[in-house]
């Protein structure tokens, strides 16, 4: 099973020679859901944040610019809702202008058929809808404080757009594998409607108990294999700063900032390779973070966002012809 998930060296991802493949922000730290098992509802982070609950607009620009040229992945997500930024749309139009891929992350309760629309035809690289139910009994005790049939109808909006406006963006679904949660009845409701049902391993990020219905680990802990996540994306958060990891959701160990170094500077400076070199001699226990992560071992080489994109994208082609 693990060969599922390693490879036979490790090192940058050729793709992230230069400059991370990915660039996964936190967007924003409010939210409209009191989702239980979310680790920003089990913590004070977002209190920490009350200067910086958005991404200042300046600032995603000059991120938004400096990805573009190397046609990076921008992952809109962080301690909240995307779709609460009050220019959550004027900004991933800008960015995808710039040249820059963009990925939304998003619980799909705030679209109208206006933003959607605008979305859909900057061609926005992907929607992924976090719904972790197939049925609304399920959804209310997983995503109280939103509604079912709601959620539904912008999937559905989204579907019928992307038709009539002949767009790329690839339409996907995510379903924690939690305990309380039927995720082959959720894969055969949404399949239908969506390009791609990704099924996810339930992290508990340090903050939450752990409730997963399928703890079987991708990576062999006792191996210490080092963490992809090192080797192609960089993480930043609504005030620039940067940490090494996106386990780091509280940005504790936060190293630099991008009003004063240039992400590219960043990804080759000395501190990343430091952080690299460890985990390549498999030494990655001697990072702080990385010593209590409990999340290490749901890592995979393999597995993940851009074989979701590949397996998306194969689908929408599918639907089309």
């Amino acid at each position: 099973m693990t060969e599922l998930h390693t490879q036979e060296t490790y090192t940058v991802r050729e793709a992230a020679r230069d400059f991370p493949m990915m660039v996964v922000l936190s967007f924003v730290y409010v939210c409209n859901a009191q989702c239980p098992n979310c680790p920003y509802n089990n913590s004070e982070i977002r209190a920490t944040y009350k200067d910086a609950l958005i991404m200042p607009p300046d600032l995603f620009r000059q991120i938004a610019d400096e990805c573009g040229p190397h046609g990076a992945m921008l992952r809109i997500s962080g301690g909240g809702e995307p779709m609460l930024h009050p220019q959550a749309v004027e900004l991933m139009v800008y960015a995808k202008e710039r040249g820059a891929r963009v990925g939304l992350i998003t619980n799909g309760s705030r679209f109208t058929e206006e933003s959607l629309t605008a979305l859909i035809t900057a061609d926005l690289d992907a929607i992924e809808f976090s719904v972790d139910a197939g049925d609304a009994a399920t959804y209310r005790l997983v995503r109280p404080g939103l509604d079912w049939d709601r959620l539904n109808a912008s999937v559905r909006l989204a579907a019928a757009l992307r038709e009539r406006l002949h767009a790329g963006t690839r339409l996907i679904v995510s379903v924690i594998n939690q305990q309380g949660v039927d995720v082959a009845a959720a894969e055969a409701h949404w399949s239908r409607l969506v390009d791609k049902v990704q099924i996810r391993k339930y992290l508990t990020w340090g903050y939450n108990e752990d409730l997963s219905a399928d703890p079987s680990p991708y990576l062999p802990p006792e191996q210490r294999i080092p963490c992809p996540w090192l080797f192609e994306r960089l993480n930043i958060d609504s005030r620039g700063d940067v940490t090494l990891c996106g386990e780091d959701i509280a940005f504790a160990e936060k190293f630099a900032n991008i009003r004063e170094r240039s992400i590219k500077e960043i990804w080759n400076g000395p501190e990343f390779q430091h952080l690299r070199d460890l985990h390549l001699a498999r030494r990655g226990e001697e990072i702080a973070i990385c010593s209590r992560c409990p999340d290490w071992k749901y890592r995979s080489w393999q597995y993940n966002y851009w074989k979701v994109l590949r397996d998306a994208e194969m689908k929408r082609q599918s639907r089309q012809s």
